[in-house]
């Protein structure tokens, strides 16, 4: 497979009253066409601005303050607004949490799935319908073409969820970036959804990013996860290794913290504290106030260095490969 992302050293801030905070800080990753990574972590780690830093969606007083974004070999941070206009939503597809940052209120369906299909292809609008119905049967959603013909208040939320992972769909675009996508789905409509997610990569050889803090469902999607914390990549490796052998204490404390059929009344596991203020973070590692392995050597920001053939942990004190994980 060809490299189609490489993400170098990305850094992305916000410029508050109370200080500058570092949400996104030194991320580097690639991705290559038809590979899935998750992008796993607590709320607060920044693998939601990562996601809108690939495409360019920081508002102020956030901005990309430094690195790279090298897609199929063009510069994102450096070409900017202009290169990106014409790559999201045919090359480039962002599927939200909130459907309603996709969907217009005002507008149907119909209008909105056209109006995508012909800003990027020069066909007619009777095959942009047809396209568009085939998005929606592709998505779950029975009578496509009376369903086009609705307004997003008429769906539910589940259902305007759906529409939106269609108009990512549309294009068949190189790279997806979903943001925790199917939060909002049933388990059956979630597994459909999942499915044709996997088919497309595999099929097509669209690169997708899932963002979110689900390690069941990214456990048999992913090809790779990268776990997020405090704005940094703590640890990365291929899904089946990270999930069976977690190195970084943070990655185990997500793992155990999963019920996963526990003695009844037996008490779950947790990672004690809260995540760190990214205006307040603390000196040396950040996971340190919260980890049961830190010690004085922790005072001093760890790298992320190789442990182990395509996997890399920031971890003064990572776990060995004596005991195996199994998330069901």
């Amino acid at each position: 497979m060809s490299q189609l992302l490489d993400v170098r050293d990305l850094q992305t801030q916000f410029f508050t009253r109370d200080g500058v905070a570092t949400a996104v800080d030194g991320v580097s990753f690639t991705l290559n066409r038809g590979e899935i990574l998750g992008l796993v972590g607590e709320s607060g780690s920044g693998k939601s601005v990562t996601g809108f830093s690939i495409l360019g969606l920081v508002d102020p007083p956030g901005r990309v303050t430094g690195g790279q974004i090298l897609f199929d070999g063009d510069d994102l941070v450096r070409g900017g607004e202009p290169l990106l206009r014409g790559l999201r939503g045919k090359r480039i597809a962002m599927i939200f949490q909130d459907p309603m940052m996709t969907l217009n209120p005002v507008l149907r369906i119909d209008t909105q799935m056209i109006e995508t299909v012909q800003a990027h292809a020069p066909v007619s609008r009777a095959e942009a319908r047809a396209r568009a119905e085939e998005a929606l049967v592709r998505v779950g959603i029975s009578s496509p073409a009376e369903r086009l013909k609705s307004y997003p208040h008429q769906f539910s939320g589940g259902m305007r969820q759906r529409v939106a992972i269609a108009i990512a769909l549309l294009h068949k675009p190189d790279l997806i970036i979903a943001d925790e996508p199917t939060t909002a789905l049933d388990v059956t409509i979630q597994a459909q959804i999942l499915s044709e997610v996997q088919a497309l990569c595999s099929q097509s050889g669209t690169a997708l990013i899932w963002i979110t803090h689900d390690l069941a469902v990214v456990s048999g999607l992913a090809d790779r996860l990268a776990v997020m914390y405090a704005g940094r990549i703590i640890e990365e490796g291929p899904t089946a290794e990270v999930i069976a052998r977690p190195r970084h204490p943070y990655t185990r404390g997500l793992i155990d913290s999963v019920p996963q059929g526990k003695r009844h009344g037996a008490r779950l596991a947790q990672i004690p504290g809260m995540t760190p203020s990214l205006l307040n973070l603390p000196e040396g590692c950040k996971f340190a106030p919260r980890c049961p392995r830190a010690d004085a050597a922790c005072a001093v920001e760890p790298r992320l260095d190789p442990s182990g053939p395509g996997r890399a942990v920031r971890c003064h004190h990572p776990h060995g490969d004596s005991e195996t994980r199994v998330l069901s």
